[in-house]
């Protein structure tokens, strides 16, 4: 394992690029999994990293060498804890960090199954919780418009927890042409508009929910593509949810319709 304790050593400062430039990692394909839990998700759903890096606290961590004892690592680097706290996007790093290549996921043909469409959410937070819901609740593809964020930035992998490795996120999409040729139901979500969503039927095999910017909310031309639109009823006194809070809602309602149509279920 190589050991680097200088800021000017190339290769450092190279991750270094990759940690502070989103421009950097979309150029050079790749994308840094910060933590434990990430790494670890990642070699269980995808395989082995193009490259791990320690740092010389991490190294001594039981959790990491645990976790490094059942990886594959055919190129390994140490850092010091001083250099690492540079590369690592957490307050408090664990000392491991995957470089891997970032998927590129290219539309289906056909695209089947339920899904969620983002279009032009902004927030990496949001995302990161919209992706971790979608995988919890079963929904195997997430589509982003081209200009929602970017769904491999160290802040939305860190808060979806996993999750894009349980999915397959579709970037760049143009949500209006794709809407155009599906062939399921296209559910949009709005403020007040339209049904309730415990009273719709979100449980079809073939059901997009549709959820918008965080500020404008879907655009008029997309809105106008859904079959149907819903909203969340809000008894209570605030103006609305958070876009994430509101994935979640409808995405479990659709669990919750899906588990009471088998035999024995409650609902």
């Amino acid at each position: 394992m190589k050991i680097i304790t200088s800021a000017d050593n190339p290769r450092f400062r190279a991750l270094l690029k990759l940690a502070q430039s989103s421009r950097e990692r979309r150029t050079a394909g790749l994308s840094l999994l910060d933590g434990i839990h990430l790494v670890a998700a990642y070699a269980e759903h995808v395989g082995v990293a193009r490259e791990i890096v320690l740092s010389h606290g991490g190294a001594e961590n039981v959790e990491v060498t645990q976790l490094l004892a059942r990886l594959t690592v055919d190129n390994a680097l140490m850092l010091s804890d001083t250099l690492f706290r540079q590369l690592s996007s957490v307050a408090t790093p664990t000392g491991i960090i995957a470089v891997v290549p970032t998927p590129r996921v290219a539309m289906p043909q056909v695209l089947e199954g339920a899904s969620v469409w983002l279009e032009d959410i902004q927030d990496p937070g949001n995302v990161g919780s919209i992706l971790r819901s979608a995988a919890a609740a079963g929904i195997p593809t997430v589509c982003l418009s081209r200009h929602s964020v970017h769904a491999w930035s160290p802040r939305v992998l860190r808060a979806g927890m996993g999750a894009h490795f349980a999915l397959r996120v579709i970037e760049g999409v143009d949500l209006a042409v794709l809407a155009q040729g599906y062939a399921g139901r296209i559910i949009a979500t709005g403020m007040g508009q339209g049904k309730s969503v415990f009273d719709t039927d979100l449980s079809g095999d073939d059901v997009v929910l549709l959820f918008g910017n965080e500020g404008a909310g879907l655009s008029p031309a997309l809105a106008a593509l859904a079959h149907e639109t819903v909203h969340i009823p809000m008894p209570g006194r605030a103006e609305s949810l958070n876009v994430g809070a509101a994935a979640a809602v409808c995405l479990f309602e659709r669990v919750r319709q899906l588990q009471a149509r088998v035999p024995g279920r409650r609902a």
